[in-house]
């Protein structure tokens, strides 16, 4: 045995996240892709045994009283709050992560000051946000700016109306400095939307201490809600009176059942919400949150960097020199829980890495993701993916990236 494999042996014994593995259904693959679909917990498929069986099978239409189905929405997002640092009220589940930066980019323009039509745009954003963003401003009469996150201090203005950022580079895994743009988007004047697909259930994000307008996020990669798991979205308490939702849908009246023509949106989170829950999904998703009662998000970013720190010295031992470079910035302050790995052969070393037992992913043409999730991924997991990375790799006969 290695030294590596002696150091991530030790780790693992000491690690206090290390019995949370147990709660998942897992084998002995190395899953590092996590931050795209989090692993099943055990749990989940009784619970949803009992809503097929006696809330729809037996209880029918009774059960969106009974047994809680219209009260799901906010109650799963109360559920939520404490993982992304949101006091109970705020956060409202249901539908897409699309939908919802809709609604928050819409919202955004309706909450800034009059005579602003510029909505910045994080010029590397996971393209669905950037798709969304630009219809938005089309119909609202804005323009969009693309710009770097770093570079959005400077390029705020009288005319920026709302920013659009991912809190971590779905890409690249380098986490931005959330409290600061914040601040200075506030200080311009402008509102700010934080997308939080990658980060939330990895870090801290803290949206009530750093004063965040709106925040939108998915459910299904760290937060291990499923596959299509509703996403949620974010209203801070002190927006939600004047909080105007493009998609003003008959789940957010204030009165639902009166079924007036007239639209009069209800009082707090509940303005986030459209049509009819997702309910077979949205409660697969809230049995998924058991794992987290209990578990704090700062062991779970501890863990985070103890792990991503070892997998990169892993990489740094085993692997050839000059084969690949990470894009993943060293600096823990700059780091999701992730690490990508730029490979000039990345599409066939992905493959030859899931055939050999390690599944990550790459984002063409030529990253290696590697997701790390601290519910489950063990150190251990790092070393054998990285010592297997090697291997792929002294066997190609690939050129040096």
């Amino acid at each position: 045995m290695s030294d590596l494999q002696e150091r991530a042996r030790a780790l693992d014994t000491a690690d206090e996240l290390a019995p949370l593995r147990e709660l998942f259904t897992l084998d002995d693959t190395v899953y590092l892709d996590g931050n795209s679909l989090g692993a099943l917990p055990r749990h989940v498929p009784a619970r949803m045994r009992e809503v097929l069986t006696r809330e729809w099978g037996e209880l029918r239409i009774r059960s969106w009283g009974e047994s809680g189905w219209w009260t799901a929405p906010e109650r799963i997002g109360d559920r939520i709050a404490p993982i992304v640092g949101a006091a109970a009220g705020q956060i409202v589940v249901g539908d897409s992560t699309s939908v919802n930066v809709f609604k928050a980019v819409v919202a955004a323009t309706r909450l800034a000051p009059e005579g602003r039509d510029e909505i910045l745009v994080d010029a590397n954003t996971f393209p669905t946000d950037g798709y969304i963003a630009a219809s938005a401003a089309r119909m609202t009469g804005h323009r969009i700016v693309p710009v770097a996150p770093a570079e959005v201090p400077d390029a705020l203005g009288p005319r920026t109306s709302a920013v659009l950022l991912n809190h971590v580079d779905y890409r690249s895994g380098r986490l931005h400095d959330l409290p600061a743009l914040t601040a200075a988007v506030h200080a311009a004047g402008a509102v700010a939307v934080w997308d939080l697909c990658h980060s939330a259930g990895a870090l801290p994000v803290d949206l009530d201490r750093h004063g965040v307008d709106l925040a939108v996020g998915c459910t299904y990669k760290y937060l291990n809600g499923g596959p299509g798991s509703p996403a949620y979205l974010y209203v801070a308490a002190r927006h939600q009176p004047v909080f105007d939702s493009p998609l003003p849908g008959w789940t957010s009246h204030a009165d639902p059942f009166a079924m007036t023509p007239g639209y009069e949106a209800a009082e707090g989170a509940a303005r986030g919400r459209v049509g009819t829950p997702d309910i077979l999904s949205m409660l697969a998703l809230e049995s998924s949150l058991d794992v987290w009662d209990g578990v704090g998000v700062e062991a779970v970013r501890a863990k985070s960097l103890a792990l991503t720190d070892f997998f990169l010295e892993c990489v740094a031992e085993y692997v050839p020199a000059g084969r690949v470079t990470s894009v993943t910035p060293a600096a823990h302050a700059e780091r999701g829980s992730q690490v990508a790995l730029r490979c000039e052969d990345a599409e066939p070393v992905m493959a030859a890495l899931i055939a050999r037992g390690v599944v990550g992913d790459l984002r063409r043409p030529d990253v290696l993701r590697f997701g790390f999730t601290p519910l489950y991924v063990g150190f251990a997991d790092a070393e054998r993916a990285a010592r297997l990375l090697a291997d792929v790799l002294h066997s190609s006969s690939a050129p040096v990236a």
